[in-house]
């Protein structure tokens, strides 16, 4: 994203949304060529901050996260040393993480550092070793969230219906086997964990109550586990061109504005953002391709 782009962003959010925090995500913000620039912005415009990161950059960004007063800094990881070595594809991908973390502990002005780990075939079993690991690090939150996933199927009853306005597209099932998920072991791994001394920092995405539940959201995707989204009345994600899309990088690839024609508050109160928020209102509150999105799991 250009450097005055970002700038306009700072200056529109202050002016329309003083309130508003802006975050980092999607693709990892710690090797934008403007970063330590665009946080220095930020901070400049009196803005909140959130950082979401897969921690490779983090012993380097440490010092100017701290120096520019961002709130929250998410770290990815995906188990323990070896297993997220191994999915990441980088024998030091976890190190890095750690090493990052305890360069933000050593600072007074520290952000808050939480953790966050998706659920996957390739390491469940793991789940309980890897909350032990840091049950001693001053983390806010270690955060389990099951996987986000759009099967061919449910993208094609979707399309029937929405597809003209909404189109939507399979989703993660290219690296997804449901069927080599062991779900039993998977529910007692939820249920040890809820019962760890740390358990008051622990929190699940959705929080499944009853394993029947936990088979229908991995086997079952078409049926709704949440009731309503609530990011699309909240949310925008704004891309390096510009252009605006409702809530994040999950929902549905419709512009709803652009910020080289129009300003925040006119996206954000435009027609195309009010249709969708009308049209997934009068369906219930979800379209069947939000089923198993992060949005619509509350």
């Amino acid at each position: 994203m250009p450097l005055d782009l970002f700038q306009r962003i700072c200056e529109q959010t202050a002016k329309y949304y003083p309130d508003t925090r802006l975050g980092y995500a999607f693709t990892e913000p710690l090797i934008y060529r403007h970063f330590d620039e665009s946080l220095a912005l930020a901070k400049q415009y009196n803005l909140s901050t959130a950082v979401t990161t897969n921690g490779l950059k983090l012993p380097e960004k440490a010092q100017v996260l701290c120096d520019n007063n961002v709130d929250d800094v998410f770290i990815s990881l995906d188990g323990t040393k070896d297993i997220h070595n191994d999915i990441r594809g980088h024998r030091f991908s976890f190190q890095r993480a750690i090493d990052g973390m305890e360069a933000l502990f050593s600072q007074k002005n520290a952000p808050d550092v939480s953790i966050f780990c998706v659920i996957t075939e390739w390491n469940i079993g793991d789940l309980k070793s890897f909350a032990d690991f840091f049950a001693q690090f001053p983390i806010k939150q270690l955060g389990f969230m099951h996987t986000n996933f759009t099967p061919q199927s449910v993208a094609d009853t979707h399309n029937t219906i929405w597809g003209d306005r909404y189109f939507a597209t399979e989703s993660n099932m290219e690296v997804l086997d449901i069927k080599r998920m062991n779900l039993s072991h998977l529910w007692q791994e939820i249920n040890t964990l809820k019962k760890a001394d740390y358990a008051d920092r622990i929190s699940f995405s959705p929080d499944l109550s009853t394993f029947e539940r936990l088979q229908t959201f991995y086997q079952q995707p078409e049926q709704f586990i949440g009731s309503a989204c609530s990011d699309i009345f909240s949310t925008m994600m704004i891309k390096s061109d510009g252009s605006v899309i409702p809530a994040h990088g999950r929902c549905y690839n419709v512009e709803v504005g652009n910020l080289n024609e129009q300003n925040l508050s006119e996206i954000w109160n435009s027609d195309a953002f009010g249709l969708l928020r009308s049209d997934i209102q009068k369906a219930g509150g979800l379209l069947p391709a939000c089923s198993r999105c992060c949005s619509a799991l509350s």
